[in-house]
């Protein structure tokens, strides 16, 4: 069903499904800015229009049907606010309508006369916390004379308003609206980003404006890591020695939890907190050490890694302390579900105490075919159902990570896999409801086109459709131990959208990889005006680090730089701590380089252009412009070398910027043999392999991101 402003009269509208390439050439699109260098920007430029230049629909995520229309909604004027709400009104709407309406763009004043109207009707408020299949549904339309949002709920309205903000465009310095009609509704309940306070504290206002950015791209849960072995981050009145020693750090005191809760309700964004338990649990043991399994821990660990400190499960003092924990938790989070952690714990500090050894013998908790060979698992079984009932009783759903999973759990608990496919599965075959996290990593600081292919429920996916619907979602993670306050918003934003709409859109409309990253584009002009801090906080610590007259050279090679993937930094020769300040070049490098990204789409289109029976006009201008930054590169080494060499905090780069500039030799040549058709002589290929392989060793936990492109240019 198709709605319209009352009174307007309708245009001619050609309906194109979201899919089709008309679809996606929308009029218009705002111009996307990127994070690459100046240089890129202008080779790209040369590069002409072409067809990857099609102009592109704007919305992210892509709405289940999206129409066009010819017509427009000029923004000259305000628009006037209507909304036909139920008896009991739903009490995010209004704000958040009027959020929205003052950051579409306008004149900013209210009219000498009434301008065009944004009507609003919804049926009843919404119910975030158990999402059923139409809670969040709603259609737009937009008209030369208004805007309609008609929506079941309150909460389809939020995720309307959140549409609309995507759509102005701007012509000739004047803003509008593009006639549009959508249809959407997500599929799935749960799409989710996990912010990890515990390692890194993050205050109030990160969390907020990260909010602010999860609605943008309706992400509809928060879960919150509060509790792991480096910190214990929320005030306890019944338990003070939790923030006194656990937070000492940083925590939030009980009204701060108030206040984000709120803040994310008015956003339709429901909070899951996460208390990790049997295992992360040292800055728990040393807050109170009788919760301990032995006494190794004296104070809240600053190491990073798997620790394997444990509660001891075995002790009814235990469940005294968590008893009160949990009721005093629940009581600050409303949301029905709870999240006890479950992961990464291995057990040894039980089977190290001949105490808890004893007692998992007496249970008979051994492994099947031994005597007397206990089974941990077993343990951790025990004490999650002692746990679940604690939070029953409270009427929580407990959620725990996948190695919580066994056939004697609970079917009630939902399991959050972490650890692949293989897990979701396992968890719904035996009645769980599960959420997918493995693949959605941030911190692993892996593209936003790998993010964007994994999925819950992939093509040929083997469960059931009874076992599907036990599928929740999913949640992209970003766990902190290399992303503190100033930094976390570049670590998650915009890669965390690539995630949101993988979990919103239909799986058959959002596989455009090439779209997906000119959306991102503009997605993340979207997330900076909403406070987001995702380019500046990088830009900024690139001017603390660069000498004087250095900040352009050392841009250029940040610019071609991302950190070592996945948890290498570990591994790599420096130690860090939770004192270790995150301040150095691979802190301001990008998760993921639009530059580099941008040169490997320039590379490809030079070599389609060389491999064509009839080289096209454009091919000779694209080569030069390969060229010209394939010789600013060098001229980069030579102008930045020195300065890196006499900086203390720059000096392990050198080498990085070495091997570009030697990078841009060897591709020179490359090129020149391919413009005049000679081939790769031996001696070049020696040379040239050799250099490949020294542009992929990391320095200073970063590493060269050209280093694919350049090995399908140079063809080995």
């Amino acid at each position: 069903m198709k709605h319209f402003a009352p009174g307007a009269a309708r245009s001619t509208t050609t309906y194109l499904p979201v899919s089709s390439p008309a679809a996606r050439q929308g009029p218009g699109a705002r111009a996307a800015q990127c994070g690459a260098t100046l240089a890129l920007l202008l080779l790209l430029a040369l590069l002409g229009p072409g067809p990857a230049a099609a102009q592109p629909s704007p919305l992210l995520p892509q709405p289940a049907e999206l129409r066009w229309g010819t017509g427009r909604l000029a923004l000259g004027a305000p628009l006037q606010l209507q909304i036909t709400a139920p008896a009991a009104p739903d009490p995010a709407v209004r704000p958040a309508a009027l959020r929205a309406l003052g950051r579409l763009p306008g004149p900013g004043r209210a009219p000498k006369t009434a301008g065009p109207v944004l009507q609003i009707r919804y049926g009843r408020a919404g119910q975030p916390a158990r999402p059923g299949p139409d809670e969040e549904r709603y259609s737009l339309r937009v008209t030369p004379d208004g805007v309609l949002i008609d929506a079941p709920t309150g909460l389809g309205v939020l995720r309307a308003l959140a549409t609309l903000e995507q759509l102005p465009r701007t012509e000739n310095g004047r803003a509008y609206l593009p006639e549009a009609d959508i249809l959407d509704r997500p599929r799935f309940a749960w799409r989710g980003l996990l912010l990890d306070a515990a390692r890194h504290f993050l205050p109030v206002a990160v969390i907020k404006r990260n909010l602010d950015g999860m609605a943008a791209v309706k992400l509809n849960v928060l879960h919150w890591h509060l509790c792991d072995d480096q910190g214990f981050r929320v005030e306890s009145k019944l338990l003070p020695r939790l923030q006194q020693v656990g937070g000492a750090t940083g925590y939030y005191t009980q009204a701060q939890v108030r206040e984000v809760v709120a803040y994310a309700a008015a956003r339709g964004i429901r909070v899951v907190p996460e208390f990790d338990l049997p295992g992360h649990a040292g800055a728990l043991v040393a807050s109170y050490p009788r919760l301990a399994s032995n006494d190794s821990v004296r104070a809240v660990p600053v190491r990073w890694g798997v620790l394997n400190i444990a509660i001891d499960p075995t002790r009814e003092t235990t469940y005294a302390v968590l008893d009160s924990l949990l009721t005093e938790m629940a009581g600050l989070f409303p949301d029905p579900y709870f999240h006890v952690g479950g992961d990464e714990n291995d057990g040894r500090q039980w089977r190290h105490n001949p105490r808890i050894v004893a007692f998992m013998r007496d249970k008979k908790m051994v492994k099947a075919g031994t005597a007397d060979a206990v089974d941990k698992h077993q343990l951790q079984t025990y004490f999650n159902r002692r746990v679940l009932a604690l939070l029953a009783a409270r009427g929580k759903t407990m959620v725990g990570w996948d190695e919580i999973l066994g056939p004697d759990l609970p079917p009630a608990v939902a399991i959050q896999s972490w650890r692949g496919a293989k897990g979701l599965n396992e968890a719904v075959r035996l009645g769980h409801p599960a959420l997918l996290s493995n693949g959605y990593y941030l911190d692993l600081l892996h593209p936003a086109a790998d993010l964007y292919a994994a999925d819950p429920l992939p093509a040929g996916t083997p469960l059931d459709a009874a076992q599907q619907a036990l599928v929740l979602g999913g949640e992209a993670a970003m766990w902190s131990e290399f992303a503190d306050s100033a930094l976390v918003d570049a670590r998650v934003w915009p890669r965390a959208a690539a995630v949101a709409e993988r979990l919103w859109s239909p799986q058959a409309t959002a596989q455009d990889v090439p779209a997906l990253y000119r959306r991102l584009a503009l997605v993340s002009d979207q997330l900076e005006t909403l406070g987001l801090r995702h380019r500046r906080a990088p830009a900024q610590l690139l001017q603390q680090l660069a000498p004087p007259g250095a900040l352009g050279p050392l841009a250029t090679l940040a610019g071609m730089l991302e950190p070592v993937k996945d948890y290498k930094r570990h591994f790599q020769g420096f130690v860090y701590t939770t004192q270790t300040p995150l301040s150095r070049l691979v802190d301001a490098a990008p998760a993921e380089s639009d530059a580099a990204r941008q040169f490997g789409a320039v590379v490809d289109s030079v070599l389609a252009g060389l491999a064509a029976p009839v080289r096209p006009p454009a091919a000779a201008r694209q080569r030069l412009a390969l060229r010209a930054q394939l010789l600013r590169w060098q001229a980069n080494d030579a102008a930045l070398q020195p300065m890196l060499l006499a900086s203390p905090a720059l000096r392990e780069y050198a080498p990085l910027s070495t091997r570009l500039g030697a990078l841009a030799t060897v591709l020179l040549e490359r090129l020149a043999q391919l413009e005049t058709n000679r081939p790769a002589l031996p001696v070049w290929q020696v040379t040239a392999r050799a250099t490949l392989a020294d542009a992929q060793l990391p320095a200073g936990q970063a590493e060269l991101a050209v280093v694919k492109a350049a090995r399908r240019l140079a063809g080995l």
